[in-house]
Order: structure tokens, then sequence, then C-alpha cells
């Protein structure tokens, strides 16, 4: 009986603390939720930064000049003097042509031009001859008409007019003389010139670099046929292409939404991943029109090139700025929330409150939006879910980064 006692009398001694627990108990589990109950939220601090709103265009490098360099006559390769990849400098002989029957050509066309100089000899050698002859004549067609008129009758009139005719026949032919000297030396410039073109082609068969570059491709061996590069449905043969080098183009396709914004002579930083390293360059064309089908403009930037790093072909980026803003107050772009046209902003006042803030923005980038107008310098804009919190509510803000 008394073992039964204990236990009840233990459970009345106890009662008192039991029930101050109980009544204790509920006022700090709900001193806990409301501590819960305070959302902590991501915040960043407003700050002033210069901004540029810019997009990256893409293009690929070519040579300032490419060419493939043809023989203007046809011929047989004698020796060729460069191979690919040598740097030659502008007239450097790159190959001569073997072309026999143009060299038989030379000597008919100077064969020629003695024989019309013997034509013109020969014709002066007539017209000395037709001019004494009308000397004669005239001398006696005068001295008889001078006869008729201080004695007349004693000379017959048809001898008189015999003698004039004479003279007339002479000075006739002094003047044929003249016409064809005349013509034996206009021969002579015939055959000159003539002689002349066969040497200028002559000069062809040593093929010459245009311009200094490097040869990135040879066509012809010694030997091989090369036909005149003037000849085009013969499908004429080159004998090696040529590119310049040392400047570069980088081609650029423009978006007309850029097109406006790119000036000749403006300096450009030319990106090669490739490389990973960054060129000047320099902005030298403009086709100045936006094509129809891909509403880009075509924009030409020289990129020098003396040292040979870069390579024809290689891809290269351009960062064009479009827009830019010096000293902006500047926020990130998950803080703004735009809602029938409208934009706001969730800040966290001083008493760790929310508001909502209409705000004007500007420049927008990738990770950043300017603020023109509804913040200071300093305020805490809530960048994670604030469309989940209202006006007027308690939060506990966390700065981005680790810091509070």
């Amino acid at each position: 009986m008394k073992r039964r006692l204990l236990p009840l009398l233990a459970v009345v001694l106890t009662g008192g603390a039991l029930v101050a627990y109980l009544a204790v108990r509920p006022r700090a589990v709900a001193a806990s939720a409301t501590a819960d109950a305070v959302t902590t939220v991501g915040v960043a601090k407003v700050v002033r930064q210069d901004m540029a709103k810019s997009m990256t265009v893409t293009a690929e490098l070519i040579p300032f000049q490419e060419v493939e360099v043809m023989a203007k006559v046809a011929g047989y390769v004698q020796k060729m003097f460069v191979d690919v990849g040598d740097h030659v400098t502008q007239g450097q002989l790159l190959a001569v042509l073997e072309v026999p029957e143009m060299q038989d050509d030379l000597v008919r066309a100077a064969a020629a031009i003695q024989r019309n100089r013997a034509e013109v000899a020969r014709a002066q050698d007539e017209l000395r001859r037709a001019e004494s002859a009308n000397q004669m004549a005239h001398l006696t067609y005068s001295r008889l008409s001078g006869v008729l008129k201080s004695q007349p009758g004693l000379v017959a009139q048809q001898e008189i007019d015999d003698a004039q005719s004479r003279d007339l026949m002479a000075a006739a032919q002094v003047a044929a003389a003249k016409s064809a000297l005349a013509a034996a030396q206009e021969q002579i410039r015939v055959s000159e010139a003539e002689e002349a073109k066969l040497k200028t082609l002559m000069s062809y068969a040593r093929v010459s670099a245009p311009f200094t570059g490097v040869v990135t491709k040879r066509f012809a061996d010694n030997g091989s046929m090369i036909q005149a590069g003037t000849a085009s449905h013969l499908q004429a043969m080159p004998i090696v292409r040529l590119s310049q080098n040392q400047l570069l183009r980088l081609v650029m396709p423009v978006p007309e939404s850029a097109a406006g914004l790119i000036k000749k002579g403006a300096t450009l930083e030319v990106r090669i991943p490739t490389l990973r390293r960054t060129f000047q360059g320099l902005v030298a064309r403009t086709s100045d029109k936006v094509d129809s089908d891909t509403r880009t403009m075509e924009t030409e930037v020289d990129v020098p090139n003396p040292s040979g790093e870069l390579i024809p072909g290689m891809f290269a980026e351009v960062d064009l700025t479009l827009s830019a803003s010096k000293d902006a107050l500047a926020v990130p772009v998950s803080a703004v929330k735009e809602k029938n046209g409208a934009r706001t902003v969730y800040v966290v006042d001083s008493s760790g409150r929310v508001a909502v803030r209409k705000v004007e923005t500007g420049i927008e980038t990738a990770l950043l939006s300017e603020v023109r107008k509804g913040l200071s310098p300093g305020d805490m804009v809530i960048v994670s879910n604030p469309g989940q919190l209202t006006p007027g509510q308690t939060v506990h803000p966390k700065v981005e980064g680790g810091a509070e």
C-alpha cells in the first residue's frame, strides 16, 4: 500500500512545476515563430559608375590584297624563283617564261625597220630628182615666157604651152615624191611601234610581284605551259597566288542599329580569341548602305600586322559601343520590374521595411541597368524575388556576395 502512494505523491508535488511549464511554453513558441517569419532578402547597394551598352561583332581577317598572278603572254615556264611561304617585295622576279616565237617576231620587226629606212632613203632621192627636174622645167618655161613678152612672134605659142605643161608635170612629180617620202617615214614609225609592242610583250615573259606580300599557293613548275592571262576563254592557269598580309582587312557586318555610330577613322579594339590578344584596328571604309536582305552595313577595319602574328582566315571579335553614360546610378537588372509599361524597384529602408519606388531607366547591359530617376546612391534594392514581397513588410537584408 505504501509503495502505491509514493508515485502519486511525486505527481502531486511536481504538479505546480508542470503547470508553470505549460503556461510559459506557448509564449516561447510564439516568439520563435515571429522570429522565423522575418524573410531574409538579397539586396544590392545603388552605386555610381560609368556604363556603356555594347555589342560584339564577329568577322574574319582577310588579306589587304590578294591576287593570282597571271602571265600576259603564253609560253613555257623556264624558271620558277619562288615557292609557297616565300616573302617577296614589289617588283621581285617570280618566274621567267620561254617564248621563242616572240624572239623571231622581234627579229622580223627589226628587219622591217631597216627595210623601211631604205625606202625612206630611196624616196628622198626621188624627191631630189623630181625637184631638180621641176627647177629645169620651170626655168625653161620662164625663159620662153620672157622672150615672148620682149619679142612677140619670135617663139611659137605651141612651144611655150609645151614648156608650161612640162613645168606643171615636174611640180606634180615633186608633190608625189614628197608624199612617197612621208609614207615611207610613217611606215618606219609603224614598224618601230610594232617592235616596241613586241619588246613590251617580251618583258611580260618575266613575271614580277605586283606588291609586297607572301606566296600562298604555287600553280606552275618548270616546263609548265602557261596560257596568256588575257585569254579568259582558255581558262588560263595562274603562276602563283600572292597575298599582302602586312596589313589585313576585317570586313564586319554591322547591324542597322549600330550603323549610324560607325565613323571613318575611329580606332577599335580587335580581339583574336585563338591568340588571346587584342590588336588596334582603324575603321577605313564603309559601304554607307544597309543591305536590304541582312539589314547590315559592310564595314572594313584595317588591322596592321607588321610582325605577321595574324594569319588571314582567323576569326576576330570587335565590341561596338552603342551608347554610354558616365557616373550613372547602376542597379542589377534583376532588381527592375516592369508592369503595364511602368518600371519599379523594391527597396529596403533604414527600418528594414519594404518600399516600392517608380524609376526611370536608361542604358541597360547584360548585368546592370541605369536608373535616371527614383533612386539615390546608397539605397538598398532587393534583387531576389521582389515580386513575392509586399510594401511595408519587415525583411532582413543581406548584401549579395556575403556582406551584410
